[in-house]
């Protein structure tokens, strides 16, 4: 694009008489945006077509060129869009008309294009940018000989030109600080790009492949891909190179991590149109080269038009990424797109590794140590440690260091281990975010954890590049680093000492230092950076120009580039490889296993699986140490492994674990704690280890007591997986591989309002209807006090009221299924069904009631329970075992400790304030519901006809993940989205969902 231009001054009607002149086509006009250009888009009989005025000064030649280029690209059988121009009645692909000034401009009518914008679609997926670099490479290759006269005119946005182009416009920019960042990538592509400048191929490439100049094809959520690039007025003969930075320089903008955007679509291009190493070397610098241009251009627009708002608010996002991008390294980011290219990452990283595996038994221990023979154990500090319940115990420095100690003492080690490669949750401060924006969690050294005072030594020859004490928390404190060359080349690689005793280093920058001299002390936790006393010993290929400083860990998502950066500092310590050997299978050999030895019908969450090894309270850790906020998790009540309830496991474990055929306190004390919280007359408890065990017990109390064997459901309800529980759940017998209702079963209408907005009557009668379907009669009445599977429904008010009297008249019980929704989880009350002002006759509890330990029962009255007790035995093993009953016990008290019923009530009015509010905001969501961390939000594409947007809810699903949040889908069209977390789920976490909802609730699929 040039830097200014006038739009040309034709009306839609004045438009609409030249286009009927010349091409005899009538049909509906509308103007489309343009910043040099008038476009029109015409929509007649013939089909879509758009009216192109160029600006006054838009040459002939050039549009001349634009047409070869149009013509070359037809023939290439990779295009298979076609951009040839439709002829006149003067049989010309390109006609000149006036305007009423007397203005002579060239006018083409061009194919339009059908799709979506790449700059009006939401999100941005990896696979549509790897498309996106994968069309610019086949676009490249097919004008790879291409030549035209025209392209050698006077072009602003000509990269190999820049200098220039700055030189000339950045007088103009607003603020000294803008200048010298500019002049700081001035000097980067000085320094890094203009000496290989005659080794960069040369072509003609677009130039110009922002996202209003490509169109893309979104056939479904995750299968997009790029229909055309439009727009080749800004065509040149320039770096090859220079096609793919552009183009990563427009996708970067706005991006939380833009460096992910620019790996897609190098890599994509790469696959496609290999570049050279010295390509791939200066893409990072071309990448900030056009958004200085960008920025500066910008200036030099609104110089000329100060009133334009539009220009600095489009200016801005230019601004911040060049910040963002100041702060990346610039060998870190070719690291990073030599790595997405299939190159080594750091070139040199493999020449020093085999220099160091050629010393072997050269180096000197660097404690005093013999790690051959003296016992060392190998700590786990990894995502699934066993030193800790509660990952941010690691923050608790004093008792980090005694759980280190006692674990030596039992192991009767010496001195303890942390592995390179490890992902630790340990790295949880701010601080530990890497040039990309992730989260850096896996370990880059080796940790050897002796005590304070201990003497630290040189490994090999080398010179002290820095010394320094971080002695901010979490930092290293005193920090030795070392450089080394590699004789005969000019390689040099670096070793650091961390967690050093600052006062007892023994040497400054620039002295030589020999293999076993003495470097310092290592320090205690005041001046180590808070951590328990241990060496820190890590290898470096690239000092990323940092001083005195270096990560000690790397991100998942850019791990081959961090370890390249720091290889295995085993390969100089030489810890015998045999205490390293610990089996860790990776995601796929899980997933293999799994589909080989386990049920086949058994399905997993999400499209791409969970690599789940840890959770703590409302949160889940996948292997890599990535954290998902769980908001879908019901059965881990009072929070993943709560501390509390674990130790109320473990400490019982120790003591004693049998059956309920001995005496023992612990199930009396629970049994008897649990009654406190139901109204009399329920008053007797039987133990089990599931609610499918419940309910089915339930369902034999019913039969027996009333000597009936029908049971009244609702539709769609589900009650658990035994066969007696398949036959009452709709859910599974009226799906797929289900054989239907049997005939003891009568189906209730689901008493759902947003659906079917009858009266509360209408809905009880459907009950009392089945109640008289049975000639026998009826055993019971089971309903979820809050329906789950159903949609997460709330029931209307009055309606059990009335659903139990007509139970009741018909000589069934009433069973209450608390399975998902008892234990506070609805905010107001501690049962479901106190929220209807019932009492029921038999109530069955599991998921919650053991937070995640098998432990359910079942509640019923006194008269029910001796009707049972007719010599039949009801034994269930494991049913109240103690250690069952103590961890169930827990969990009562930690509900009452935390006051989770309140924060149940608190947050979940929070959400669902929330979901009103994003209601109003997106049609998509049809209905919310739910009583306090029970919520639900159906989705429907017609707000008239209620149509399921089952789709859409498994999307939002999808991307919630990827968001870190864990939700589900529910509901007889699968259409619900199900969010019911752990009850320790906080206000934050409330506000954090509710912000990536709102987010993806934005994006395009989910619109209608």
């Amino acid at each position: 694009m040039s830097a200014n231009c006038e739009l040309p001054r034709f009306s839609i009607t004045e438009a609409a008489e030249i286009i009927v002149r010349l091409y005899q086509l009538e049909g509906d006009l509308t103007v489309l945006a343009g910043e040099r250009d008038l476009n029109f888009l015409l929509t007649c009989e013939s089909g879509r077509f758009v009216f192109k005025i160029a600006n006054k000064d838009e040459s002939l030649q050039m549009l001349e060129c634009q047409h070869q280029v149009f013509e070359k690209l037809a023939t290439d059988a990779v295009f298979r869009q076609s951009w040839l121009a439709l002829e006149s009645i003067n049989r010309n692909n390109i006609e000149s008309i006036t305007d009423n000034h007397g203005e002579l401009h060239h006018c083409r009518m061009l194919p339009y294009v059908e799709g979506h914008l790449l700059s009006g679609l939401k999100p941005h997926l990896p696979e549509l940018l790897y498309d996106l670099g994968k069309t610019l490479a086949r676009l490249d290759k097919s004008l790879v000989n291409f030549s035209h006269p025209a392209l050698d005119r006077p072009l602003l946005w000509k990269m190999h030109e820049a200098l220039a182009t700055l030189d000339r416009f950045k007088p103009l920019l607003a603020t000294k600080q803008q200048r010298l960042l500019i002049e700081y990538f001035e000097a980067q592509f000085r320094e890094i790009v203009l000496p290989v400048n005659q080794q960069l191929r040369r072509s003609v490439i677009h130039n110009d492949a922002n996202d209003n100049n490509v169109i893309v094809n979104c056939s479904s959520a995750w299968n997009q891909s790029i229909t055309s690039i439009i727009d080749f007025g800004d065509m040149v003969y320039c770096w090859t190179v220079a096609e793919p930075a552009i183009a990563a320089a427009y996708a970067m903008l706005g991006k939380e991590h833009p460096l992910d955007c620019a790996v897609e679509i190098i890599r994509g291009y790469n696959d496609h149109y290999s570049l050279t190493r010295t390509e791939i070397d200066v893409l990072f610098n071309l990448i900030c080269m056009r958004l200085c241009l960008s920025v500066c251009i910008c200036a030099y627009q609104r110089s000329l038009e100060p009133e334009n708002e539009y220009l600095s608010i489009s200016e801005q996002p230019a601004w911040t990424l060049l910040e963002k991008l100041r702060k990346i390294p610039s060998n870190f980011a070719c690291y990073l797109f030599r790595q997405s290219c299939g190159l080594a990452p750091v070139p040199h990283c493999e020449q020093v590794i085999e220099w160091l595996l050629m010393q072997q038994n050269k180096f000197r221990p660097v404690v005093d140590l013999d790690f051959k023979s003296d016992p060392l154990l190998l700590l786990d500090l990894g995502v699934a440690s066993p030193y800790f319940v509660d990952p941010k115990e690691s923050v608790d420095s004093r008792r980090f260091s005694i759980t280190i100690n006692r674990a030596l003492e039992d192991a009767s080690c010496i001195a303890g281990i942390g592995p390179y490669g490890e992902y630790r949750l340990l790295y949880d401060d701010p601080a530990f975010i890497d040039y990309g924006g992730h989260p850096r969690r896996q370990h880059l050294g080796i940790d050897i954890f002796i005590p304070a005072g201990s003497r630290v030594y040189a490994a090999l020859n080398g010179t002290l590049y820095s010394s320094a004490n971080h002695n901010q928390a979490f930092d290293y404190g005193g920090c030795v680093i070392l450089k080394h060359s590699i004789p005969q080349t000019d390689i040099v690689f670096y070793t650091l000492y961390g967690h050093l005793s600052p006062l007892s280093i023994k040497y400054k920058p620039g002295d030589a230092v020999n293999a076993g001299d003495q470097i310092a002390l290592l320090g205690n936790i005041e001046d180590n950076g808070q951590w328990p006393p241990h060496l820190h010993f890590e290898i470096i290929t690239d000092m990323l120009d940092q001083s005195d400083n270096f990560a000690g860990a790397g991100s998942a998502y850019y791990t081959e580039v961090w370890q390249s950066l720091c290889p295995d500092p085993n390969l100089i310590l030489g810890i015998p490889s045999e205490l390293f050997e610990k089996k860790q299978l990776d995601k796929q050999s899980i997933l293999y296993t799994r589909n080989q030895t386990m049920n086949p019908s058994l399905s997993l969450s999400y499209n791409e699986p969970i690599h789940t090894v840890r959770g703590s309270m409302q949160y889940l850790y996948d292997a890599e140490g990535r954290q998902y906020l769980d908001a879908v998790n019901n059965v881990p009540h009072v929070g993943h492994c709560h501390p509390k309830v674990v130790e109320a496991g473990y400490r019982q474990a120790r003591l004693l674990n049998t059956n309920t055929r001995y005496l023992y306190s612990s199930i009396t004390d629970y049994c008897e704690r649990l009654l406190t919280m139901f109204p009399s007359p329920l008053s007797v408890c039987y133990l089990a280890n599931s609610g499918s065990e419940a309910n089915d017990l339930a369902l034999r109390l019913a039969r027996h007591y009333t000597g009936q064997q029908d049971v009244v459901i609702l539709d769609h309800a589900y009650h658990g997986n035994l066969g007696s529980l398949i036959d009452i759940s709709p859910y599974k017998h009226d799906g797929k591989g289900g054989k239907g209702r049997p005939g003891h079963v009568h189906k209730a209408i689901i008493p759902d309002a947003y659906r079917d907005p009858n009266t509360v009557e209408y809905f009880a009668d459907s009950v009392r209807q089945c109640l008289q379907q049975a000639d026998s009669g009826i055993a019971a009445f089971i309903c979820e006090s809050v329906l789950g599977c159903g949609g997460q429904i709330v029931l209307p008010e009055g309606y059990l009221k009335k659903a139990y009297a007509h139970t009741r008249q018909a000589g069934a019980v009433c069973i209450a299924d608390e399975v998902q929704v008892g234990f506070g989880r609805v905010g107001t009350h501690f049962w479901g069904f106190e929220t209807q002002g019932v009492i029921p006759d038999i109530v069955t509890l599991g998921k919650p009631i053991g937070n995640g330990h098998p432990l359910a029962a079942v509640i019923t009255t006194r008269e029910i329970a001796d009707c049972f007790n007719n010599g039949m035995e009801y034994f269930n093993t494991f049913g109240g075992n103690p250690v069952s009953s103590a961890i169930g016990l827990a969990v009562l008290n930690v509900l009452e400790e935390e006051q989770l019923q309140d924060n149940a009530r608190q947050v979940g009015k929070l959400l669902l304030d929330g979901f009103q509010a994003l209601k109003k905001k997106f049609p998509i969501i049809g209905d919310v519901r739910g009583l306090g961390l029970f919520l639900g939000i159906e989705l429907v594409t017609d707000a008239e006809l209620l149509t399921p947007a089952a789709q859409q809810a498994s999307y939002i699903a999808e991307r919630m993940k990827q968001h870190g949040i864990l939700i589900s889908t529910d509901g007889p069209f699968h259409n619900v989205l199900k969010i019911k977390p752990p009850m320790c789920f906080s206000h934050d976490d409330a506000r954090r969902f509710l912000a990536s909802l709102t987010l993806i609730l934005s994006e395009d699929f989910v619109q209608i």
